[in-house]
């Protein structure tokens, strides 16, 4: 299945950091991502775009099984991650450890109501590291990856909430980098900060794909242009073109990618 996957939607030679096949995502009994396949190339951002109610967040939230917080969904196919044979939407992986794998940020800056130290360590303490030492090491070590430590690091005892806009979103990714994830969910991560924010988070997700795979959700094709290295339109829950980014916004094969990308849908 991951070569059929790879022959309909994806470039060849690829690193595949997950594998998505034949995926299926139903609301109830509404059927909103249709035979999705596609590969999230490791070491690499990779962006979803489309018009809104495409799929985008909804094929993002299967990645970490967010849609399991609400009765009634309901998945079909395969997310497998690094070629494992184990489907992480198989109801025998635990979807709280999975979460650790796959980290999560949103469209608006959520900190915790607690301290900026805090907010960081939650995960590590989720996950059982109770040794003070290697907590204040892997809060000081995920706060510099998000460029933050040097505004923080005479504060951290202050409420993440004091902070602001860009900084709290700072804040969110490197609490989703504490646990050493293996993959990054940004959900429109920008769409709720300013000009000078926003260029700083694009900077530092560039940076970041040395360390962490990244799957983006964005609708500013000139976000997904600037930022990803491969992009995936989606259109009424379909994957219609994947492929690397240059290609698709220059070159697009799809009629439909053309109209989007040109303008004339959306």
């Amino acid at each position: 299945m991951v070569e059929e996957a790879q022959d309909r939607n994806t470039p060849t030679k690829l690193q595949p950091k997950a594998t998505v096949n034949h995926l299926n995502f139903y609301y109830g009994s509404v059927k909103v991502l249709k035979d999705v396949n596609m590969v999230v190339t490791k070491n690499m951002v990779t962006a979803l775009i489309g018009p809104s109610g495409c799929g985008k967040t909804t094929l993002l939230r299967c990645f970490n099984r967010l849609h399991d917080l609400y009765p009634g969904n309901r998945y079909e196919g395969e997310i497998l991650l690094d070629s494992s044979p184990v489907n992480v939407l198989s109801r025998k992986v635990d979807p709280i450890e999975l979460r650790m794998r796959i980290g999560m940020v949103f469209q608006k800056p959520n900190p915790f109501p607690k301290s900026i130290y805090e907010n960081v360590a939650y995960g590590l303490r989720v996950r059982g590291i109770s040794k003070q030492s290697i907590i204040d090491e892997r809060v000081e070590q995920a706060l510099r990856d998000a460029a933050l430590w040097d505004e923080v690091k005479d504060r951290l005892k202050d409420l993440a909430f004091q902070l602001s806009g860009g900084q709290q979103q700072r804040l969110c990714i490197a609490r989703a980098l504490a646990t050493n994830p293996e993959l990054i969910l940004f959900d429109e991560p920008t769409s709720a900060l300013d000009p000078n924010a926003t260029s700083s988070i694009e900077e530092l997700i560039g940076q970041l794909k040395q360390q962490v795979t990244i799957l983006i959700v964005t609708h500013s094709m000139q976000q997904a242009a600037r930022l990803s290295d491969y992009t995936a339109f989606m259109y009424l829950g379909e994957l219609v073109e994947f492929g690397l980014t240059k290609d698709v916004f220059s070159s697009p094969k799809q009629q439909r990618t053309a109209e989007y990308v040109y303008g004339h849908i959306g």
